[in-house]
């Protein structure tokens, strides 16, 4: 890392601004660290104290923070009885020599041959393998790789486009009277379904201390009950809009569109992708998931209290063919538990162009964020509202 130094000063050729922490020079520094894989580490005395000793050491240990240094947080307490010998096995030291560490050396020595500096070596990890990335077949996510990326507050006009993209796939290829309805949502009546179909949503960088919302790329969601390959069609209507390019070796699709500032490209991850187009988060199964995207109540509000919106959300739940969750299971706010995500509705003072973008239909609805506790595993996806079909109500599980 790169600390600024203690002792800086200013001189007349330097601005005393200079002095100030946040404008040091920075100086190369090493922290070594030694990671444990097995962090309880156990004392035994030959000896036992009596009650009154033994509180008393207690007292002192529950005083304690850390161990050596100060970033070395640890947790204390003294136990009597028997001695029990520990079934763990003591970890053999590991040492290894990396490239480069010999040229340091010599450096080091170059530079002072009578008392060299020999700093710590870099940290050596242990070879893993990385986890096997697999997107199930009800996932097509899709990348951005070209084009003006929109924010995630205006994601929803987008996943419409990006469906009314798909619907025209159907249409080129003569398919017009016979889009499914589970890519339409709409029966051939031209009633809004009744049952689940695809659900487009935004894939962002979420979840993280340094997460900031951004949109890297969408994920065509298909009903729990089916594939995308299982949709008549799908793959004629989504070869005919995303044509292969052979000199990237890939099939891109250009969406455009008055909801976007110039065409948007999108293509299908690979296996090298980033972590934020993982599917993980959002099919993980857990008992507390957390709404990334706020979720559009399916009626308006009489009272507008908590406990008429943890209820609304609840009946969501319901809707949703997800377990029915207790209401008073369910926190209700402004803001996502999630890092990284923009509140439901803007801040005192914030302008009024930061609101969600919304379907005609859903202007007036009330947004909300919200944190479930089922009380159970529910395995994802969990989309609930009457915005869930187009990104709203998207929901990242928060583990057990």
């Amino acid at each position: 890392v790169y600390v600024p130094p203690n002792d800086s000063k200013a001189s007349k050729s330097m601005k005393y601004i200079h002095v100030l922490p946040d404008c040091r020079p920075r100086q190369p520094r090493r922290f070594p660290v030694a990671w444990l894989r097995d962090p309880i580490v156990e004392l035994v005395w030959p000896f036992v104290p009596d009650a009154k000793v033994l509180t008393a050491l207690n007292t002192l240990a529950s005083c304690v923070g850390y161990l050596g240094h100060s970033a070395s947080l640890a947790r204390f307490r003294f136990l009597a009885g028997d001695v029990r010998k520990s079934a763990r096995k003591p970890m053999q030291p590991h040492r290894q020599i990396y490239p480069g560490r010999l040229e340091e050396l010599e450096k080091a020595y170059h530079a002072r041959p009578d008392r060299p500096v020999i700093s710590p070596g870099m940290p050596v990890f242990p070879e893993s393998t990385p986890p096997e990335v697999k997107v199930p077949d009800t996932w097509l996510v899709l990348e951005v790789v070209g084009g003006k990326v929109p924010d995630i507050r205006a994601s929803a006009p987008i996943c419409r486009l990006l469906r009314q993209t798909l619907m025209s796939g159907y249409r080129r290829s003569g398919l017009g009277d016979a889009i499914p309805e589970a890519v339409s949502g709409h029966g051939h009546d031209g009633r809004p379904s009744q049952h689940s179909h695809l659900a487009i949503v935004p894939m962002a960088f979420v979840g993280s201390s340094y997460a900031d919302g951004r949109i890297f790329g969408f994920a065509l969601v298909s009903p729990r009950s089916e594939s995308l390959k299982g949709i008549d069609n799908f793959r004629v209507a989504w070869e005919e809009i995303a044509p292969y390019h052979r000199d990237e070796q890939r099939r891109i699709l250009t969406l455009e569109g008055p909801s976007l500032r110039g065409p948007l490209k999108l293509t299908p991850t690979g296996e090298d992708t980033k972590r934020s187009l993982l599917p993980d988060p959002y099919l993980k199964a857990s008992s507390r998931w957390a709404s990334v995207t706020p979720i559009v109540l399916d009626r308006h509000l009489k009272r507008k209290d908590d406990a008429e919106i943890r209820e609304l959300v609840a009946s969501a739940c319901e809707n949703a063919g997800l377990p029915r969750p207790n209401p008073e299971r369910i926190r209700v706010s402004k803001h996502s538990a999630v890092e990284g995500t923009p509140p439901a509705r803007p801040l005192a003072g914030e302008p009024s162009w930061l609101q969600w973008k919304l379907p005609s239909l859903l202007k007036t609805r009330w947004l909300t964020h919200a944190t479930i506790d089922f009380e159970q595993q529910v395995e994802g996806p969990v989309l609930l509202g009457a915005g869930r079909f187009t990104g709203l109500g998207l929901c990242r599980s928060l583990g057990d």
